[in-house]
């Protein structure tokens, strides 16, 4: 009888845990809220002048497992990434991005999608994350680490690679006085929202 009884009680242990787990909401991503922004230091002549080139873009959708061990999954489409850099004319800023989507630099009629799914997260202190994964950027997959801070309601990152990792060669215009680095920097802000399972 007794052994029957801790039988019992244990399967409601474990009972109870599942239902615990399940009724955990998963995370997905706030696609309107979040973005990464992509900074190329610039190369070439005038490259002691102005800012970085920046490009951004939506996170067209992902996913985020809190728990431990924790997971990170993004897509990006990159047909949706747009040159700000606002110390170029309008007509130079419309090159850049025409090539930069071109087949020059991400070919993204080929490769439209950018993808990161995480292959580990390790606490780095209190709402601090290091983030290792695959990154898929023009066909290619690399391992990109990156550093992960959560504040304000969302997460905030940053990672850097080179382009030529990827067999992207860097953006060079107007006889190399509009041209990047092969290091590039990406920075993001990733919000998300509540999913819960539907009713049955």
């Amino acid at each position: 009888m007794r052994k029957i009884r801790s039988n019992i009680a244990f399967s409601l242990v474990l009972g109870l845990a599942a239902l615990a787990q399940a009724a955990e909401p998963a995370t997905t991503i706030d696609a309107r809220r979040s973005h990464i922004l992509v900074r190329a230091p610039k190369a070439g002549l005038f490259s002691a002048f102005g800012h970085d080139h920046e490009v951004r873009a939506p996170i067209l959708r992902g996913k985020i497992v809190e728990s431990e061990p924790g997971s990170v999954q993004l897509e990006i489409d990159a047909r949706a990434m747009t040159v700000l850099d606002p110390q170029l004319s309008p007509e130079k800023r419309a090159e850049v991005q025409t090539t930069m989507r071109g087949p020059k630099v991400l070919d993204s009629g080929r490769f439209p999608a950018i993808s990161f799914v995480s292959t580990q997260v390790e606490p780095r202190g209190s709402d601090h994350w290091m983030v290792a994964g695959d990154l898929t950027l023009h066909g290619i997959t690399r391992p990109v680490t990156a550093e992960v801070e959560r504040r304000n309601g969302g997460y905030f990152g940053r990672a850097k690679f080179r382009q030529t990792e990827f067999g992207i060669k860097p953006i060079s215009l107007a006889g190399g006085t509009i041209k990047v680095k092969d290091e590039v920097k990406i920075e993001f802000e990733v919000f998300t929202t509540p999913v819960t399972s539907p009713a049955r």
